[in-house]
């Protein structure tokens, strides 16, 4: 077997919250604000971008802006478990990336909190069961993630790995970008007018650019910390293949239906992924402007 990233000792974020045994979590105390990044990637200007609603790597869109109920810490920050610490490494890789990111361009980055949760969950976006998949919500810039995902990404998807997880977790960590960058404040309005058809058109443009702000962590990582191993960018690769809808609804036995896709196929995925890790330039990942996708 292949050498894991090398993940293990290494610093982990604190903005994990557990909700998986009952309690009310925890979350550590950070001063707010806006992004303050305006001007940011020029080429999406004027653009309309949108938001999916997918069972799988998602980002679930709130109907108010209202903030979720914060949890305090009752005690000394801890990590519960292996797969936690794991998280939480991966978790401040993000972001130690992305405040370099947004730094370089003149603004701040607002680090996210990320709550895993098992079974069942509730959001400033509403209630979501651990059938939905990981997700991300603008409405309380908060991930929410239960860890038997993980599970099903290995066991039934065939996505194997430490890299495969951490791809997860920068897929929905690269909405919270898009989200703080503007793009979703787009979103709305342009669905709001769409076609069911062009709302799924636009929906694939944003998860496409979501993975390729994941392949630029990714590359940011390898250059920065040197912690990927040989066969890391494969797995992250295998992952967004196992995910695209072209996979997914010949897994579930259906026919596969271009207009009803909402992630990208696979091909895509893969290819919008190793376009931000080859390049590892956020502004060749504007999806909105492609012709090809």
């Amino acid at each position: 077997p292949r050498d894991p990233m090398k993940w293990r000792g290494r610093r982990t974020s604190t903005n994990i919250s557990d909700r998986r045994r009952g309690g009310t979590g925890r979350r550590v105390a950070r001063t707010g604000g806006g992004v303050g990044i305006v001007g940011i990637l020029a080429l999406l200007v004027g653009m309309y971008f949108g938001v999916d609603l997918s069972p799988f790597l998602g980002v679930m869109q709130g109907g108010s802006v209202a903030s979720a109920p914060s949890h305090s810490a009752a005690g000394p920050n801890r990590i519960d478990d292996e797969m936690e610490e794991f998280i939480a490494v991966v978790l401040a890789d993000t972001e130690a990336v992305w405040q370099q990111e947004f730094q370089i361009r003149g603004g701040r980055y607002q680090e996210p909190t990320l709550v895993l949760f098992s079974e069942s969950v509730g959001s400033a976006c509403g209630f979501a069961s651990s059938a939905s998949g990981p997700f991300y919500c603008p409405g309380d810039n908060q991930i929410y993630l239960d860890t038997s995902f993980f599970t099903t990404l290995e066991r039934q998807l065939g996505a194997r790995g430490d890299f495969a997880k951490a791809y997860v977790i920068a897929h929905e960590v690269a909405h919270h970008v898009q989200n703080l960058i503007g793009i979703m404040g787009q979103t709305y309005a342009a669905r709001a007018r769409a076609t069911e058809a062009e709302a799924n058109a636009i929906s694939v443009r944003i998860e496409l650019q979501a993975d390729c702000f994941s392949g630029v962590w990714a590359r940011a990582v390898e250059q920065r910390f040197g912690v990927l191993e040989p066969g890391d960018i494969e797995e992250a690769m295998n992952a967004a293949a196992s995910i695209g809808d072209d996979i997914l609804q010949r897994r579930s036995g259906r026919a596969v239906v271009p207009d009803s896709f909402t992630h990208g196929t696979s091909e895509q995925r893969q290819r919008w992924f190793y376009t931000g890790y080859r390049t590892g330039q956020m502004e060749r990942c504007d999806t909105f402007a492609a012709e090809r996708l």
